[in-house]
């Protein structure tokens, strides 16, 4: 695999370990949102912080707010300042899955190995994309009237779930394929 990834900084020795540690991490961070998060499932908000992220205008995040009380309302500020954490997290650690398995899966397909270091990039827009929602969301906690914060948070956040969502099955379905499909010898020509 010639193409350079955004892990070069570490060897390719220490990217397996850093993976473990960062999967560590990301699911320590996932499980105290979890926690930080339950308190905001309303019936204006089922999904919680996601309902947030996607009400899209003003008048559906108006009502997530209103269904949370002052405490629910803390949750939400903690919740996001924690996603900040969150965010570092799984994008390293997906990025540095999908480099992982790009490479176990280079002698089968340059074409799928390229898809998995294209991947590993995308996760840091899908990080940027997730600070850009988070900003927005914490601008409407604090009470901005501007409709285009909800707006701002839903257009970023489909398209950060849709990053995350293919550099998670790109790692889950390669390491599948790396681990049970054997390679076909080369053919002798």
């Amino acid at each position: 695999m010639n193409s350079r990834t955004p892990f070069d900084w570490l060897s390719i020795a220490e990217q397996p370990r850093a993976f473990v540690v960062l999967l560590a991490l990301t699911l320590a961070a996932m499980a105290a949102e979890q926690i930080t998060g339950a308190p905001l499932r309303t019936d204006a908000a089922p999904s919680g912080i996601v309902s947030f992220e996607l009400a899209g205008t003003l008048p559906v995040a108006l009502r997530i707010l209103a269904s949370w009380d002052a405490t629910a309302r803390v949750y939400a500020g903690l919740n996001l300042g924690l996603d900040f954490l969150f965010i570092a997290a799984y994008a390293s650690c997906i990025g540095l899955g999908c480099v992982l398995v790009a490479r176990r899966l280079a002698r089968r397909s340059a074409r799928v190995a390229s898809a998995g270091v294209v991947l590993a990039w995308a996760m840091w827009l899908a990080a940027l994309l997730d600070g850009i929602e988070n900003y927005a969301l914490i601008q409407l906690l604090l009470g901005s009237p501007q409709a285009a914060f909800a707006a701002l948070a839903q257009w970023c956040a489909i398209p950060k779930f849709l990053i995350v969502g293919l550099g998670i099955l790109y790692v889950i379905l390669g390491a599948v394929v790396a681990i049970v499909v054997k390679p076909s010898p080369p053919s002798a020509a």
